[in-house]
């Protein structure tokens, strides 16, 4: 394993230095086992909120991405206010990655993209995401161990699933190959995400702290779990009174029904060349067994990709 990180800028300043992590043995009352293991029950609840699974298949609505994109922009204005505030707490100092890890001014970079030079003036916190919020300022001022549960849970989903998610959305909304828009998943600072994350779970594991708080950072990650998956709700609930917006991939909405000479498609891009609509020919060959078995297969293996990630 390497002995250090380098940021782009490849100075010596630039250097995040690992700690000695070699010993690869966990032991189950290890913090970092803990959470996995406690929280895996509120993983597969927030995996299987309708906003994820619509997000994870490429349905999502470029004006649902911008107000998800907001909630995360108060919600990480508040974990790192609260962060920066327990820089040099014991119970927390270990985790203080700020060039690494802090992810406000990447949002703000989206949101100035989506919302334009006045975006503070566009945006406003909403009633599920003001929830999250007030509870991290309230574990930041008076139980700071606490926040561990919530970094843990942010960071760690950025690190791991969301790199999915960032895919997804850039293909989807088609967004710009240079990145605007989903500054929010690009770490400059971190050259090998699985590295900075066995260093931070050996950070985890290294702090100080008796079986009782770790078994409150486990309730209280599994609470964050559940400020998320309210937040997913309210977002499925604003995204059903959209109007439905064109998918990547060049095929405008068609629902397959009626004369496939008026399907958009058709007329319009195959005209007399082609034997039929795309649809059809699409939902015919997704009947197959063998394309039903390997679409199944890709959508687990997304899914778990993102198992880290929410929101």
């Amino acid at each position: 394993m390497p002995s250090a990180l380098e940021s782009p800028g490849g100075g010596e300043e630039d250097v995040l230095h690992y700690e000695e992590i070699e010993d690869d043995a966990v032991s189950p009352m290890d913090l970092s086992e803990l959470l996995k293991e406690g929280t895996k029950e509120s993983h597969d609840r927030a995996e299987n909120t309708q906003f994820v699974k619509d997000f994870l298949k490429g349905r999502i609505k470029k004006e649902l991405f911008k107000l998800a994109t907001v909630a995360l922009y108060f919600t990480y204005s508040a974990l790192e206010e609260e962060m920066d505030h327990n820089k040099d707490n014991p119970v927390f100092a270990p985790l203080y990655f700020p060039v690494e890890l802090h992810r406000r001014e990447a949002l703000a970079k989206d949101l100035k993209y989506f919302y334009g030079d006045d975006w503070k003036e566009k945006i406003q916190c909403s009633e599920a995401t003001q929830q999250y919020v007030d509870r991290i300022h309230h574990v930041g001022q008076h139980e700071p161990e606490l926040l561990v549960a919530h970094a843990y849970t942010r960071y760690m989903g950025d690190l791991s699933g969301g790199q999915v998610l960032k895919k997804v959305a850039q293909r989807a909304l088609k967004l710009p190959s240079t990145e605007e828009g989903i500054q929010f998943y690009v770490f400059d600072n971190i050259s090998n995400a699985q590295q900075f994350k066995q260093l931070y779970r050996a950070r985890m594991n290294a702090l100080d702290l008796d079986k009782n708080t770790k078994e409150r950072i486990v309730e209280e990650a599994n609470r964050a779990f559940r400020f998320n998956m309210q937040v997913f709700d309210e977002l499925d609930k604003i995204g059903r009174s959209l109007a439905e917006e064109a998918q990547d991939g060049g095929f405008p909405v068609h629902d397959g029904k009626g004369d496939i000479r008026k399907c958009p498609y058709y007329a319009d891009k195959l005209g007399t060349a082609s034997p039929g609509c795309p649809f059809h020919a699409a939902l015919g060959l997704a009947r197959q067994p063998l394309v039903q078995l390997v679409l199944a297969a890709c959508m687990a293996v997304a899914a778990g990709a993102a198992a880290w990630y929410i929101l």
